[in-house]
């Protein structure tokens, strides 16, 4: 009877043991998702965030030869994102310009960059593409056309309402560029976080 009551007390304090072990197993894996969620978005929006402020007011033309604005995007362009940014740094022994011409789409709820090697992109490769962000449902960008049109919305928020939604050169025979926006809006909606939005003033060159 003596050895039926120990073992008893054995399996009982086991079972107590592994069920606290598995709850502080299960909250460190928590934790460790969370961490990695947050480090993809932070670097995501430093990305971002280094694009646009790298903004460079340098046209293209695309793999037919047609001009592209230095920046376009929405929904009525073919991404969501697209702009010519300075700062790249040329690897040794591979000469080219200091400008990179790249894009941000999204795709399966994935948030997408790519880049050019080359700006006008006649006799281009395939652009490098590299997988940011997953979990996004939703990516919107909204464009203000001139500083003096912006206006304040509720404390110190602004008021993008009647922003572009997009910005893109308009259809038709020498239709001229459009110039870069003053600013861009950007707006992701990311599973069990919600929406995030960043706005950027662009530099005015």
């Amino acid at each position: 009877m003596e050895v039926l009551l120990a073992l008893a007390v054995t399996a009982f304090v086991a079972a107590a043991a592994y069920a606290g072990l598995a709850a502080v197993i299960d909250g460190v894996e928590g934790t460790r998702a969370v961490a990695r969620r947050t480090e993809d978005l932070n670097r995501t929006l430093m990305i971002l965030s280094r694009d646009l402020r790298q903004f460079a007011p340098r046209p293209v033309r695309d793999e037919f030869g047609e001009p592209e604005p230095a920046l376009s995007g929405g929904p009525l362009a073919p991404f969501a994102l697209t702009l010519t940014r300075s700062g790249w740094h040329p690897s040794a022994g591979q000469p080219r310009s200091h400008l990179e011409r790249v894009s941000y789409y999204l795709e399966d709820e994935a948030l997408w960059r790519l880049s050019w090697p080359v700006l006008d992109r006649a006799s281009a490769g395939e652009p490098q593409r590299v997988r940011l962000l997953d979990g996004v449902e939703r990516l919107e960008l909204r464009f203000l056309e001139r500083l003096d049109a912006l206006t304040a919305g509720r404390g110190s928020d602004i008021d993008s309402r009647d922003w572009e939604r997009s910005w893109i050169r308009e259809v038709g025979v020498d239709t001229p560029l459009p110039p870069p926006p003053a600013a861009v809006e950007l707006r992701l909606t990311i599973a069990s976080l919600g929406e995030l939005r960043r706005v950027y003033a662009l530099p005015q060159l």
